[in-house]
């Protein structure tokens, strides 16, 4: 059997998450009457990654130990290296024995990866691809981004607050298909010269089972989809247009649907961000919206994100490894805290616990505390680094 059967079987079999759940972005056993009790134990794979992942690991799983004692479920968990952390010891991007620990593990806490010394190296060589790898091998094809942002920070971003206050996005990114994944891909030569080549390419049932995201998730927020395509240029995302119309019209016909251009989506996403409420998109589209939601919040240190599919469900900060701040404790750790408050929402089934986390993330700002890149010299704010910001937050928590 090929392996594009198997997902479509697994596709077909009416819950494609397997048993995880989407907490507060909508509950696959609402339809399908497979609720799973709440885990006692949770064990977690942590993969610090490189540049500031570390230090803002650390913060987060400090957060996350502090969670768990209040609300009474064991947490266990592992360290274990990959990407350019995991080649500095001498082993592979993405050792076995890091595969396995996220194998035997509920959920993988994951740091950023990436380090300018493999810049240059050629696509396939360089070690942040093992979080690709890592997404395909658990086939985590939905990746939630929510956009929010926190009232203490309407003035941290560079949009106007009359235009940001009150919104409320949430970003559903196609995660294991699209340009980064299908083939051909690669550096080829002909009589002209070397050239590369990416192809962005989707089945319908790979558009179908992301739109069952989107539009789940819909119907626990407020029942309204835009869906971001290039259909005016591209074949494969005409097909994107057509299969989640069609599959809209289906089986969620309650639900609004309006299709937009990503080029107009980002421009709406910064001149009137109050108008969406799920945005779902393609892999490298999904990508781009949400660092552009990243303003919306003042910051790319303040994004989260859950991977889910159907296997080990991948936690971690949308923003990137910043080398150039490394290792001096400037390193805004909310992002990962926020990624600790995701991965309990839905790998331990606690969103009660995740809320906790958002509200002492919260409670922390509104008390003044900021890192550098949220910081905008506003009387009452309290400049701090890494270490000091999460012991704002382990305090309101």
């Amino acid at each position: 059997m090929s392996i594009k059967r198997t997902r479509e079987e697994t596709y077909s079999s009416g819950n494609p998450l397997a048993g995880n759940e989407f907490g507060e972005f909508g509950v696959w056993a609402r339809e399908t009457g497979n609720v799973e009790q709440r885990m006692t134990v949770l064990k977690v794979a942590v993969i610090p990654g490189d540049g500031i992942g570390p230090e803002i690991t650390d913060t987060a799983v400090a957060v996350m130990k502090a969670a768990a004692a209040k609300f009474d479920i064991k947490l266990e968990y592992d360290t274990k290296p990959a990407a350019a952390a995991a080649v500095d010891l001498g082993l592979p991007p993405l050792p076995d024995e890091t595969l396995a620990l996220c194998k035997a593990s509920d959920a993988i806490l994951c740091g950023p990866f990436g380090d300018p010394r493999w810049d240059n190296a050629p696509p396939a060589e360089r070690p942040e691809r093992a979080k690709l790898v890592l997404r395909k091998t658990f086939e985590l094809y939905a990746n939630l981004r929510p956009v929010k942002p926190v009232p203490a920070l309407l003035d941290a971003s560079p949009l106007r607050r009359e235009i940001i206050d009150g919104a409320d996005i949430l970003i559903v990114r196609e995660l294991v298909g699209g340009l980064y994944f299908a083939e051909p891909r690669g550096y080829f030569e002909d009589d002209k010269g070397r050239y590369g080549v990416n192809t962005m390419k989707y089945h319908a049932w790979e558009v179908e089972r992301i739109g069952k995201v989107a539009f789940e998730a819909a119907k626990q927020r407020r029942n309204s989809v835009h869906s971001a395509d290039k259909a005016n240029a591209l074949e494969s995302m005409q097909l994107w247009r057509e299969t989640i119309q069609k599959y809209r019209d289906k089986n969620y016909a309650d639900v609004g649907l309006k299709h937009v251009f990503v080029d107009n989506c980002c421009m709406q996403l910064v001149a009137a961000p109050k108008q969406f409420d799920v945005i779902v998109a393609g892999n490298m589209f999904g990508d781009i919206l949400s660092d552009i939601g990243a303003q919306i919040t003042g910051s790319l240190g303040m994004l989260p994100s859950a991977s889910l599919g159907t296997g080990t469900p991948l936690f971690e900060p949308v923003h990137g490894s910043a080398p150039d701040i490394a290792g001096k404790g400037k390193a805004n750790p909310l992002a990962m805290i926020l990624t600790a408050g995701m991965l309990f929402t839905h790998a331990a089934k606690r969103p009660d616990i995740g809320k906790a986390i958002d509200d002492a993330v919260a409670n922390a700002l509104d008390k003044g505390y900021r890192t550098a890149d949220i910081a905008r010299g506003a009387s009452g704010e309290k400049l701090v680094g890494t270490r000091e910001m999460g012991e704002a937050v382990l305090a309101a928590l």
